[in-house]
């Protein structure tokens, strides 16, 4: 009796309906797991850390004075450390504490980590006054503020530079964000304007059109920029002088002082004396600055928001370009195309390319599109750049169009399906009623198949988003100094070369040479960019869910 209900347990399917359930758990649970540890360890990066200020003395040798974050603890036997060099009595306990200090004073230590052994450090203290001052070069510096100067003029010392430093620094923050919009708007809208009378000088010598009329007025066009571009150079220069104006002297935990210019420091704070709002407060500044800022420090400091928007805008161009595509290809397919052998084969050879490795598309998009398509557009439109390529290079829209063929596929895929799941009856429907096919195709077939477009686009968004061999070779790179879109004809810069998130996450990871201060901001892009991802995709869902409800006669 009881193995009767066990084979009748198992042909009713119940089983297999735990199985999977399981199985969809487990994966769940996996990828939950996964996002928080990324969410941790990235995002637990930003949060001011307590400074500590020891003595440290390895046996046999002279104590020193040593300041930092303490980034990572872990147990190590010390056989380990014995064999390392280090005095240690191989007689004591089997593990010993070793600790990562974050000590940042690069330029005098040459490195800004440092592994110590805890057993070693003695007289451990938190003083209010040890300060964290964050340069926009060579990282951190950790110590005490001696005084405030003005031109080399002492302005404050003691308890009442403080103050006065945060005033300056606040001073010299806004003096940057002047420079930077002189700099990249101003100055860059000028200098486009003269590349551009150099190009039409250069076509216009091509052509044999220069007349002394037209070199007439481009001389003085060429004038009118020279003129302007002087007046923000004098007032680029002024605000350069103010910036470099104030200076601070500060004195290291091991009683070495140094003058840094107040143009070199971000902000300088004290983790020690702040409360618990006030980190807080801090942490959310540096999370906003993480997805406003520019990147500084080979990518290990500052922002990240070139490669946001580059990610963001390679995506929506991808889409904007494989989605007519994808949808024209699956209607000729299942609607035009004549069934037999050929439309079979052209079927097997479309489901075969979403299988081809990702890096082929981006060998063919170099050779193709960077070369080929983009030499020939540079020959016949842009002769007067040569030799300079303008889109003979890699750059946004190459990058844009390798994705969208990588993603192709999937598209014709899903609109094929949805196409195929619409009865035939509403298309003879539509017929008999007097609607031609083109007519029956746009107003009837389309609308209803249009869920089935949208997942097409949702997969594809999922898949090319997160790419990277590809693009390394059609368009993305380590650091691009400007937007694709700015205040500058024709303001959509698609010959640009961009940034890109998964192509930060292996920059910072593999190619900095700062491994310990990259490794959290790895995980802090990372979680960025599956964020990323996740709107988009969630964007096309809801659009997808609102066709479902607006054709629910799909269903029937």
């Amino acid at each position: 009796m009881k193995q009767h209900n066990m084979k009748s347990w198992f042909k009713s399917g119940s089983p297999w309906i735990w199985m999977n359930a399981g199985a969809v758990s487990i994966a769940i649970i996996m990828t939950l797991g996964l996002l928080a540890v990324i969410a941790t360890r990235g995002l637990a990066h930003f949060w001011p850390a307590d400074i500590i200020e020891a003595s440290y003395q390895i046996p046999g040798e002279e104590a020193k004075i040593m300041a930092g974050e303490v980034v990572q603890k872990e147990e190590i036997p010390r056989a380990r450390l014995a064999s390392a060099g280090l005095p240690v009595n191989v007689e004591g306990g089997e593990f010993m504490t070793r600790e990562l200090l974050k000590v940042g004073n690069r330029d005098l230590y040459g490195a800004d980590f440092s592994w110590v052994v805890g057993e070693w450090l003695s007289e451990q203290r938190k003083p209010e006054t040890l300060t964290a001052f964050e340069r926009r070069e060579w990282g951190n510096f950790y110590g005490y503020l001696i005084n405030v100067k003005e031109d080399g003029k002492l302005v404050a010392e003691g308890d009442a530079a403080w103050p006065e430093l945060q005033k300056r620094i606040e001073r010299v923050d806004d003096l940057h964000g002047q420079i930077v919009q002189l700099e990249k708007r101003d100055i860059g809208r000028i200098n486009a304007g003269l590349e551009r009378v150099r190009l039409q000088t250069r076509k216009l010598e091509l052509s044999g059109g220069l007349t002394d009329a037209a070199q007439a007025d481009l001389d003085a066009e060429r004038a009118r920029w020279d003129a302007e571009y002087k007046v923000l150079e004098a007032e680029l220069n002024a605000r350069h002088q103010q910036f470099n104006r104030d200076s601070m002297t500060v004195r290291s935990a091991d009683g070495r002082e140094q003058e840094i210019s107040l143009g070199k420091v971000v902000r300088a704070f004290r983790p020690n004396a702040m409360s618990t709002l006030d980190k807080l407060s801090f942490y959310g500044s540096k999370l906003w600055e993480f997805v406003s800022d520019d990147p500084r420090e080979a990518n290990t400091e500052g922002g990240i928001f070139p490669a946001i928007f580059g990610t963001i805008m390679m995506t929506l161009i991808m889409a904007v370009i494989v989605t007519p595509f994808g949808v024209v290809a699956a209607i000729y397919l299942r609607e035009y195309a004549k069934q037999g052998p050929l439309t079979r084969v052209i079927r097997i050879a479309v489901n075969n390319l979403a299988g081809v490795p990702a890096i082929v598309y981006g060998v063919f998009g170099l050779g193709f599109f960077v070369y080929v398509l983009g030499g020939s557009i540079d020959r016949l439109f842009f002769p007067e750049a040569a030799p300079a390529p303008t889109f003979g290079t890699p750059g946004l829209l190459w990058a844009s169009l390798t994705l969208a063929l990588l993603a192709v596929p999937v598209v014709i895929v899903a609109t094929e399906e949805g196409l195929a799941r619409i009865p035939r009856a509403l298309r003879e429907g539509s017929l008999a009623l007097g609607a031609t096919k083109v007519e029956t195709l746009w107003r009837v077939v389309l609308p209803m198949a249009s869920p089935a477009m949208m997942t097409g686009l949702i997969l594809a968004v999922a898949r090319a988003a997160g790419e990277v061999a590809p693009l390394m070779l059609v368009g993305v790179v380590k650091l691009a100094p400007s937007l694709p879109v700015d205040g500058n004809y024709p303001y959509l810069h698609l010959d640009q070369k961009i940034m890109h998130l998964g192509f930060h996450i292996y920059d910072v990871g593999f190619q900095s040479p700062n491994v310990e201060a990259a490794r959290p901001l790895v995980y802090a892009t990372a979680l960025l960019l599956v964020m990323v991802i996740a709107i988009l995709n969630l964007t096309a869902v809801y659009m997808r869910n609102r066709l479902r409800e607006k054709y629910k006669a799909l269903d029937h």
